[in-house]
């Protein structure tokens, strides 16, 4: 029996979370013309994984501040956050933020 879960991402922007997911789900979630020549997440996009008994949908939300409310709406029903920090920017003050939206402790 399968097991369904809703994986939310969380992070400052331009910190690979849509990369991560794509590397992932084989799923570009941004889909918007402006996302592709932004380069940045502007509205929730959605991908799914399989791992093992783990059914996964994957809700990958932006990481700016002018997006707050696209994020929000995104993040209602997450099951788990997947924090993403670059290796080469380490964490920044958003995503101490994305942290606490998570209700997670630091």
């Amino acid at each position: 029996m399968s097991r369904d879960l809703i994986l939310g991402t969380a992070g400052h922007i331009d910190h690979g979370k849509t990369s991560l997911v794509k590397s992932l789900t084989g799923i570009d979630t941004d889909r918007l013309p402006e996302e592709k020549s932004r380069g940045i997440t502007i509205d929730i996009g959605f991908a799914s994984l399989i791992l093992g008994e783990f059914r996964i949908g994957v809700v990958d939300v932006p990481g700016h501040e002018r997006f707050i409310r696209n994020m929000l709406a995104g993040a209602t029903g997450i099951d788990v956050a997947l924090l993403v920090v670059a290796a080469d920017d380490s964490v920044m003050p958003q995503t101490r933020e994305h942290l606490e939206s998570c209700n997670c402790s630091a």
